[in-house]
């Protein structure tokens, strides 16, 4: 952190002087802030800052209930390699003094940073991190065309690599052949010479360093020099290592003992050659990471067919406005987000919500850029446009994810800090200790060990063993509708213990329905159902829709009503087709003095089921009982057992009498029930369930689920619900199929999984070559480590971390998606 700083900071909620002065107190309480002033008129806090950290000042500020004004970047940051380089842009971003978080990906190449508003904004934050030596830009706000760029990364990395191999290959072939192929050292001898196969090998050895190889020293050497060094400078020194003694063996050979002098420039050459060939399969690689976002990109069309003052014209995207009248053709995809005004047809929403079924579409439904028509032409008013469509917001969630960083890189980023310097120390210590007890020619060994570890030692596969994961595994998720809004929501949900879900509109479809129709002996079910659907339709009870649906359901032609009367409390009372008809709970039939005996058994039945039994009276007579209940969704069942089987324990939070709930959740196989739970109380219920089962997911979609879900260690919104319960989830089903719960579980897994693989290898890899590359085994085999294998088998151990994250690709979904 930058000492002595004056900053200023853009404060919230200020109303009065007194607000003013209270806030004033809470920052003068962090430590290393004095002279601080906050203007209530301008709503600005001054300060000066000597090693205090913004993110204290904007909690302080925030206890206070006057927060921080905060604001969110992403900058696209180019030149990092390794984790060391991560390492550097966050500490560069950290040291600016408003920074309360940054994110670095190496992956994406991107870094996400939270700061204060007021004093910063994102281009002195991008000078920042392009002063320490990467390039940065603020991201704008269209779509990153990650794909051209990768593609142009790659492009450019496999010139590169063919400029390095080209100039490489004679200097192998010169060298390395008159050690492998018989005669050929006397044949160099007796015709062009020794000494001028050298020159010749100084001279493109030379060439592949200051060309292609330039890359390596122009990052690594003031990195060196700032006492920073990273992978760039690793790479840096160990080829200057190896053609600085070359070159003495060549132009001062008398310098160097006898037993010592030889040339090591195919070394030096094969080392930038193998570590250009391994970033070309790297960018190669880190292109496909980012397929899922392409995909998302590519599903809006670029144009609009708009009907303006009676005529309809192509328009680009960017031209059309919200009200505008769109006109969609059969097979075409849906330009914008819009509301049906004219047409019938079905459209294929899978690329959004995972979900292979068309959706019927008429007069009132709501289409979503980027899904596909059928064959109906359909003619919609746009609703949202640019970044408030669904896409662009989804486009927006799925990158943010990407961009995380997860607390199981926590670990590695810890050791990448150090691990640079201290190889750096054990390469001095090989050389030290082949000169000093290394057999002869012991110059020769010291060297070949030293540049072998420094080589060998690049932090690359674990600089690049998490965020390739998180790109992979939250881009696959999306492709089958599962969004993770937030990427810390990967590991949590691997590290959940209980789901807990809402039971209304969650588990159930949202709506009463009838289940069952029990009538009197020689009643016709659907001739009373037909009575009771016409007196339904004068009351406004959700009963009577119920009622009024199976009626159409059915496809029941209703009869007038001659006489309609409400019994508040009790249900109705109604005259139709000149037959009395009474409707409601048990209570209006003993008021009326109807027998229900023939029927309470099955009333009974229904109220141990947890359903509402109500009673049918036709003309003073019993006619029916009909069983009312806000119906199970078709996969509830299925998805419960299915986290049964993952281990994790199931509970249900509702505002239902316990009976019901308890019937529902027997039915269910629901392991824990909180009922009778009021909206305010669902946060002290997931609480409860917390401390009795540990880490704790919550699903719900209603906006009186908002509290819960930002409550929970993890929030998972059903995307049919609100915006306002989207809003406060880490993860969202786009289907509103519960399945989508299980299909995120799993992902997590994997892709924790995958992570965990991924550091393993990359520290595995480290911890047990450099001890082989420093000469460990020369004393059992009489072999050393070639700095010329010790390249590739670096470059080897960051493609197959990425090939390993690119197995996420074809992670198919743990359950199929079901009606809901």
């Amino acid at each position: 952190m930058t000492t002595g700083t004056e900053i200023r900071i853009d404060v919230q909620g200020l109303s009065c002087a007194g607000c003013a002065g209270r806030a004033e107190r809470a920052i003068s309480g962090v430590d290393g802030v004095s002279d601080v002033a906050v203007n209530f008129a301008t709503g600005r806090a001054q300060m000066h800052l000597e090693g205090a950290d913004a993110a204290a000042i904007a909690e302080a500020l925030r206890a206070a209930n006057y927060p921080a004004r905060e604001e969110t970047v992403t900058l696209n940051v180019t030149g990092m390699t390794c984790a060391s380089c991560v390492g550097r842009v966050e500490r560069a971003l950290m040291a600016m003094p408003t920074v309360v978080s940054a994110s670095v990906n190496l992956a994406n190449e991107t870094a996400q940073v939270r700061y204060l508003a007021g004093s910063t904004d994102a281009n002195q934050l991008a000078r920042a991190v392009t002063e320490a030596g990467y390039p940065a830009r603020p991201k704008d706000g269209a779509p990153d065309d990650q794909a051209a760029r990768r593609a142009a990364e790659a492009d450019h990395a496999r010139r590169q690599t063919l400029i390095a191999a080209a100039l490489t290959l004679p200097v192998f072939v010169l060298e390395m052949g008159s050690h492998v192929i018989p005669g050929m050292a006397g044949l160099i001898a007796g015709t062009i010479g020794t000494t001028a196969s050298w020159g010749v090998q100084f001279i493109l050895t030379t060439l592949v360093l200051i060309w292609p190889g330039l890359q390596f020293f122009r990052l690594g050497i003031p990195a060196l020099i700032k006492a920073a060094p990273d992978m760039n400078s690793l790479v840096a020194l160990g080829a200057t290592a190896a053609w600085a003694y070359s070159t003495l063996a060549l132009l001062a050979p008398g310098v160097l003992p006898d037993a010592s002098r030889a040339v090591y420039f195919e070394a030096a050459a094969v080392i930038v050659t193998l570590i250009l060939l391994g970033r070309w399969l790297e960018a190669r690689a880190k292109g496909r990471t980012g397929a899922a976002i392409q995909k998302l990109i590519a599903l809006q069309p670029e144009t609009a067919r708009v009907e303006r003052k009676g005529k309809i014209t192509e328009l680009p995207l960017d031209q059309v406005a919200v009200g505008d009248l769109i006109h969609l053709r059969p097979g075409e995809r849906v330009a914008l987000d819009g509301e049906v005004i004219d047409g019938r047809s079905y459209v294929d929403e899978a690329m959004i919500t995972g979900e292979p079924a068309p959706v019927a579409k008429s007069i009132g439904d709501m289409l979503v850029g980027g899904t596909i028509n059928g064959d109906g032409a359909l003619s919609y008013r746009a609703t949202a446009v640019g970044s408030d469509t669904v896409l662009a917001r989804i486009i927006e969630m799925v990158e943010q994810a990407q961009g995380a960083k997860l607390p199981v890189q926590a670990l590695a980023d810890k050791v990448v800090r150090i691990f640079v310097p201290v190889v750096m120390a054990v390469a001095l210590v090989a050389v030290a200790t082949w000169l000093i007890f290394g057999p002869a020619p012991a110059l020769t060994h010291a060297l070949v060990a030293g540049v072998s570890v420094l080589i060998i030692a690049c932090p690359c596969a674990m600089g690049l063993a998490t965020p390739t994961s998180i790109m992979v595994g939250t881009g696959r998720a999306a492709e089958i509708g599962v969004l993770f809004r937030k990427g810390e929501a990967l590991q949590r949900l691997d590290e959940v213990r209980v789901v807990a879900f809402d039971k209304t509109g969650t588990l159930t479809i949202g709506t009463p329905g009838i289940t069952v129709i029990e009538t009197a002996s020689g009643v016709d079910p659907d001739d009373v159902l037909r009575l009771a659907a016409a007196a339904q339709g004068k009351s406004e009870h959700p009963i009577a829709r119920a009622i009024e649906d199976e009626a159409a359901r059915r496809d029941l032609a209703l009869p007038k009503v001659s006489a309609f009367k409400a019994i508040p409390g009790h249900g109705i009372s109604a005259q139709v087709e000149g037959r009395d008809l009474l409707i409601g709970a048990h209570r209006l039939m003993l008021r009326e003095g109807i027998a229900t005996s023939a029927l309470d058994a099955a009333a009974n039945a229904l109220a141990d089921k947890g359903q509402s039994a109500i009673y049918i009276a036709v003309d003073g007579r019993l006619a029916a009982v009909l069983g009312i209940a806000d119906a199970v969704k078709l996969t509830s069942r299925a998805v419960i057992d299915a986290l049964h089987a993952k281990g994790v324990k199931v509970a249900m939070i509702t505002g239902d009498s316990q009976g019901t709930a308890e019937a529902i959740a027997r039915d269910l196989g629901i392991d824990h029930v909180e009922a009778e739970v009021l909206p305010e109380g669902k946060v002290k219920a997931l609480t409860a369930l917390r401390e009795r089962f540990g880490t704790l997911a919550f699903v719900g979609d209603g906006i009186n689920d908002a509290p819960a879900l930002a409550h929970a260690d993890v929030g998972i919104a059903v995307g049919t619900g609100t915006d306002v319960a989207i809003e406060a989830a880490d993860v969202v089903l786009m289907s509103g199929d519960l399945v989508g719960v299980v299909n995120a579980l799993d992902l997590s897994r994997r892709t924790l999984r995958n992570i965990r693989q991924n550091l393993f290898w990359a520290f595995a890899y480290n911890a047990a070559l450099i001890p082989v590359a420093a000469g460990a085994l020369y004393p059992l085999t009489g072999l050393m480590l070639s700095p010329m294998l010790a390249a590739g088998a670096m470059a080897l151990s960051s493609v197959f971390v990425l090939s390993n994250a690119l197995r996420l690709r074809r992670v198919a979904p743990a359950m199929k998606g079901g009606a809901a």
